[in-house]
C-alpha cells in the first residue's frame, strides 16, 4: 500500500468525519477522568522508521490468543511514513502500565477542561506545543479497567512538529503511518476467560496493540479516516492491563 500523503485534503477528510461522529460520553462513576490526544503528524519512514527497543520475550509471550508457533519482537521498525499518529512507549520505571503502548495524556486536574488537560500532556510528554486551532474533532470515551474515563481529541501537528520525550515518563516517540493502520490483519478479537467481551488487538509492526490505547486507535482508523460508524466502548483489555 502507498503512503497516505499529509495533506490538507486528508486535514479536511478527518476533521469532516469527525464532525459526523456523534460523541458518546460515559459518566465518571467514581472513577477518575483522562484525556488522551491521537496527534496526526507527517513522517519519513527513514528518518522516523527505526525502533531500537529490546522487549521482554516473557511478556510477549503472555499476551493473549497468540498461536503456538506465533513470535513477535515487539518492535515497530519500518511503520513510518506519509501522514502518521503518535505513539509513545511508556518509561519503564513507571509504577503502572510500563512499557505498554500509550497516547500522550492523563489525568485531568481539578477545574481543568478535557481538551486544556490534553494540551497539557502534550506539552509535557512530547514537547508539543498545541492549541484549539490544531484540534480536530474528538472520540468515544473509553472506560478503562483500570479506574478511569479516557477522552480522546484527535489533532493535527503542521509539517514542523518535532516530538521529544520526556525522559521520566516517556522511553520513546513513534510516528506509526495510517497506512500500517489499514493492515488487511488487523484488528483480531480474542475471547478471554475472565470477560465475555472480546480483546482488541491491533497490529502494527511486530507488536501489537490493545485497549484502552489499540481501542482509540482503532476507532481513529474507522471513524476519523475511513468516516465509517463504529464503536469501540465495548472492547475489552487483556487482564494485565486491568491494574
Amino acid at each position: 500500500m502507498n503512503e497516505i500523503a499529509y495533506s490538507q485534503e486528508l486535514r479536511a477528510q478527518i476533521e469532516t468525519n469527525l464532525a459526523g461522529h456523534e460523541v458518546r460520553e460515559h459518566a465518571l462513576d467514581g472513577r477518575r477522568h483522562a484525556a488522551v490526544s491521537i496527534i496526526v503528524m507527517d513522517s519519513d519512514a527513514e528518518l522516523h522508521g527505526a525502533d531500537g527497543a529490546v522487549v521482554d520475550p516473557l511478556f510477549m509471550r503472555d499476551l493473549p490468543g497468540l498461536a503456538d508457533d506465533e513470535t513477535l519482537s515487539g518492535s515497530v521498525a519500518g511503520t513510518a511514513g506519509g501522514a502518521a499518529v503518535l505513539l509513545t512507549r511508556r518509561s519503564a520505571k513507571l509504577k503502572n502500565h510500563p512499557n505498554q503502548w500509550a497516547l500522550p495524556g492523563g489525568r485531568i486536574d481539578e477545574g481543568e477542561s478535557p481538551l486544556a488537560a490534553a494540551m497539557r500532556e502534550v506539552e509535557e510528554e512530547v514537547g508539543l506545543t498545541l492549541t484549539e486551532t490544531d484540534l480536530l474533532g474528538r472520540l468515544d470515551d473509553y472506560p478503562t479497567r483500570s479506574g478511569y474515563v479516557m477522552t480522546p481529541f484527535v489533532f493535527w501537528a503542521g509539517t514542523e512538529a518535532d516530538p521529544v520525550p520526556a525522559p521520566a515518563e516517556v522511553a520513546s516517540v513513534h510516528r506509526i503511518s495510517i497506512r500500517e493502520l489499514l493492515r488487511p490483519d488487523s484488528p483480531r478479537y480474542v475471547e478471554i476467560d475472565e470477560s465475555h467481551r472480546p480483546v482488541v488487538q491491533v497490529a502494527i509492526g511486530q507488536d501489537l496493540i490493545h485497549a484502552p490505547t489499540g481501542a482509540i486507535v482503532l476507532q481513529f482508523r474507522e471513524v476519523a479516516y475511513r468516516g465509517t460508524s463504529m464503536r469501540v466502548d465495548d472492547l475489552e483489555q487483556p487482564v494485565f492491563a486491568w491494574r
